[in-house]
């Protein structure tokens, strides 16, 4: 274990549910930050040892980003950061594309206030790093269509949150596009504060689409994580040939 190794009397003293919350946010934290990277190996005794907790809230944390499509549980491998490929990237913009942009027409015509979504904005042009400005920009499509009136559209939509950062962060590692996306928000948003239903339902369509091609290139080339080496191995990726384990990315 590495020199961040938690100590044992540094473990949170609250409930159990609100450690696995804590240990959740940590790990999606470094999944959305590229300090795990898809493929990485999610060893429920190192990140209990890690975090200083036992290996109770990391099953449940694990078993929730699973649910979200973050991390893939398998019987044999345990659990892996989720691999992103172009298919992915496609299949998760697919559904976006085909609903989000109604949705926020929804949003418009019903008149919903858009403070959140300016929020957003501001938060995203602030952000430290790649994990905070993705979940700013996750946070900000949200209160585009969280008012749209269909509670099953909106619980769609959420399901997709999590994938939808996942991949654009891997997107943005390899084509950092952000200035190109920060712009075609505010336009949208000028948009819907206009009560231009159709036309930010347009921008929104042409933003999503857009994206989802600089997405799939980024994915596409090798059918793995833009970036990833070829014929990694197991050892390797679990950090016992590079050091970039989960030990060595949560250092």
């Amino acid at each position: 274990m590495t020199s961040a190794h938690l100590p044992a009397g540094d473990a949170p003293s609250a409930p159990i549910p609100s450690r696995t919350q804590f240990v959740l946010e940590a790990i999606k934290h470094r999944i959305l930050a590229g300090q795990l990277p898809p493929g990485t190996p999610l060893v429920e005794t190192d990140l209990a040892g890690f975090f200083g907790v036992s290996k109770t809230p990391v099953r449940e944390a694990l078993k929730t980003l699973a649910g979200t499509g973050l991390v893939v549980m398998s019987q044999y491998k345990g659990a892996t950061v989720r691999e992103v490929d172009a298919d992915m990237a496609r299949e998760v913009y697919d559904v976006r594309l085909l609903l989000e942009p109604e949705a926020l027409r929804r949003s418009v015509r019903r008149g919903a206030p858009l403070e959140v979504a300016a929020a957003a904005l501001e938060r995203a042009a602030a952000a430290p790093d790649a994990a905070e400005r993705s979940l700013a920009n996750r946070d900000f499509h949200r209160a585009l269509y969280a008012d749209c009136g269909n509670p099953l559209l909106t619980r769609t939509l959420d399901g997709l949150r999590d994938q939808a950062a996942l991949v654009s962060t891997v997107a943005w590692a390899a084509d950092p596009s952000w200035a190109t996306e920060a712009a075609e928000h505010a336009d949208i948003l000028r948009l819907a504060r206009q009560g231009a239903a159709d036309a930010a339902a347009g921008a929104l369509h042409d933003h999503i689409e857009s994206f989802v091609r600089r997405a799939v290139r980024a994915t596409g080339a090798s059918g793995r994580v833009a970036g990833e080496t070829s014929g990694q191995d197991v050892g390797q990726a679990s950090g016992q040939g590079s050091g970039r384990g989960v030990e060595g990315a949560l250092a």
